[in-house]
């Protein structure tokens, strides 16, 4: 039986643009989304801390050390610039295999600047499966 996990997490991150006319998505700063184990037109899921929103849609790309964390198309209206923020992946894996019984997925924690604080869990522990 193949069952969805969590891939990874951004958490506590800061909407720094919203833009209701983008055509849709959410944008991330490079740097997070490669530390989080998040791809280009990945599905993610978002929690907004300070309204309480969730909403899906696919990540593009941002700047790289921009900090950025933007908001685009429909999603523009699930959240303000300065919301928190916790962007979540998942991955299908099978319960009955050695994969599951030892992952860990990413948590990619930041600051007030969407610059990160730590990470722990696969990045620290190298040797854990991956999905």
């Amino acid at each position: 039986m193949q069952r969805f996990f969590l891939k990874s997490k951004i958490h506590q991150a800061k909407i720094t643009q919203a833009d209701l006319y983008y055509e849709g998505s959410l944008s991330i700063d490079l740097d997070l989304m490669e530390q989080a184990d998040i791809l280009e037109n990945e599905k993610v899921s978002v929690v907004n801390i300070n309204n309480g929103e969730r909403f899906e849609t696919y990540v593009i790309p941002g700047k790289r050390g921009s900090g950025i964390i933007g908001l685009n198309g429909a999603a523009a209206r699930k959240g303000a610039v300065g919301d928190r923020i916790i962007i979540i992946s998942y991955c299908l894996m099978d319960i009955n295999s050695d994969s599951y019984k030892n992952y860990l997925p990413n948590v990619v924690l930041v600051d007030e600047n969407n610059k990160i604080k730590e990470i722990y869990n696969t990045i620290t522990n190298p040797n854990s499966p991956k999905c």
